[in-house]
Parts: C-alpha cells; structure tokens; sequence
C-alpha cells in the first residue's frame, strides 16, 4: 500500500508525475486504474496516458465513493490513523520546534500500515507483495551501532592521517625580516612560456607572520600588483650561499686555484687520428 500526499491545487500534470515517480517507477504499469471522477482524472492529459500505457481507467460514480468499497474503506482507515496519530493530531511540533502536519506522517503510517496483520488475508501486506517483513528494529539497531562506531573511525582516521603528516612534515620557520622565494605557481602576469617561467621569483622579506600558515612578503615594483600575503605551502627560505643552506658542511673558503699553463688552449700540437665522415651526418 503506498499513501502518497495530493493537494487540492495539483493539476493533471501533478498528479501524473506523482503517479509515474512512485507507482510506475517501483511497480510497474497497472492493468486498471479506479479513481471518482475528478477533472485530474478524466482530462485529456489522462487519457492519453491511458492509451499509452495500455491501462483501463474504471470511474466511480459521481459523489458515490462506495462504489469502490476497498479503496473507500483504505481511505477511512487512513485518516483514522492520521487522526489518531498520538500525540500530535494533524499538525504538531516536535522536541526541536520544528512544525509538521499530516504529510510529514504518512511514511510512517505507510510503514506501519503495511507491517501490521489484516483481518482479511491473516497476513502482513509486505509479506504478501515483498515476501519479508521490514522492521523498524533492524533499521534502529544498525542505525545506533553506525552512530556509535563513527567517533572512533573519526578519530581513528585523524590519527592516521596525523601520523602520516608528521612522518614527513617539518615545520617551517619563520621570522620578520627573512628572506624567502615566493613560487610562481598562480603568477599569471609573467613573461614567456609557462613552461620555461622560473619556479621561484624573489627573494622578499618578510614583513609580517599571519597566523602559523601564512606571510606577508615585501613585493618589489615588478609585482606590486600581487597580493602580498601568501600560504607557507608556496614559500621557500632564500639562500645566498651554500654555506647558508648547509652550515652544518664544511665548505671551502678559498677559491679554486687557477693554474696557468704554457701552451695556449687552442694551439694544436700534433694529430693523433683522423676519419672521414659523411656529409650528411
């Protein structure tokens, strides 16, 4: 049984898209369709559509609804339900404030409508149509143990990835005054080929610490027009020597000594070999 919520302002467009998206859609085409006589029914939009579907429309009497003494008998049952719904009546608010009328209900009562025995069949509806019985125990037991295993996956998952970060992150140090290369991955106002751009343009100082992941740099007149402050992610330290990057190595203070020699580079002295090659090659 499937209760699906109309309004008086529904047109035959209406009713037909709510007929096609919950009955065609999960069903299947009906063999016969009873309905009363109402202008959304015996419109030109619903014949049509019963030609197409090769359904057969079987209309009620005019302001005799007992014609139909199943569905007329479904219908009071429903709205004795909706009436009765404890404790809230046709509109009523929940422990958040938040205000719901008989729409909001009728997944429930279709739920509860359809798991409960009926005196005609000695059965459950569901059983009869699904074979199973759907329960709202196996819905709450699953849904509580979701609830009470998301924290620790969460957490779980923030240590993991935690520990991944910290294996191989070391933090950056940062001061006022230093200098330090700014990437050039979003400047799009440089010139030649992308490609070919310098990974690294500066080196700037640093005028300002914002927070622990962020900087404001001095920017020359070339690049004036760049918003100063940039992520620490797209910062390197500028490094005027190798002794600067490395202090810890020992470097060689003095030069490499140049030693001259008698001969001048380009005079030949003797030929060892020679071949020829193409001209081609």
């Amino acid at each position: 049984m499937r209760f699906l919520p109309c309004h008086k302002e529904d047109t035959a467009m209406d009713t037909a898209l709510l007929f096609w998206k919950n009955i065609i859609s999960t069903c299947g085409v009906p063999k016969i369709i009873i309905s009363y006589r109402d202008p959304k029914f015996t419109s030109e939009l619903w014949t049509n559509l019963y030609d197409i579907l090769g359904t057969k429309n079987a209309f009620s009497t005019d302001y005799h609804p007992q014609t139909d003494e199943l569905a007329q008998r479904m219908i009071q049952t429903m709205e004795d339900i909706l009436r009765r719904f404890p404790p809230y009546g046709m509109e009523y608010k929940d422990h958040e404030g938040y205000t719901h009328d008989w729409v909001t209900l009728l997944p429930e009562v279709q739920l509860a409508y359809n798991t409960s025995q009926h005196s005609t069949t000695g059965k459950k509806l569901a059983l009869n149509l699904l074979t199973i019985h759907p329960t709202a125990k196996d819905f709450h037991e699953v849904w509580k143990r979701a609830c009470d295993t998301a924290p620790k996956c969460i957490s779980e998952a923030k240590e993991y990835n935690k520990r991944r970060w910290d294996r191989s992150h070391i933090e950056p140090y940062f001061k006022e005054g230093d200098q330090f290369l700014v990437s050039t991955l979003n400047f799009n106002n440089l010139k030649g080929p992308k490609r070919m751009r310098d990974s690294f343009v500066g080196p700037f100082t640093i005028i300002k610490l914002i927070g622990k992941n962020s900087v404001e740099v001095k920017l020359t007149e070339e690049f004036s027009r760049k918003h100063p402050v940039f992520p620490v992610s797209l910062v390197k330290p500028y490094f005027q020597t190798e002794g600067d990057k490395f202090p810890s190595r020992k470097m060689n203070p003095t030069p490499p000594k140049i030693v001259e020699v008698e001969d001048s580079p380009g005079q030949v002295k003797k030929i060892i070999r020679a071949r020829k090659i193409r001209e081609n090659t």
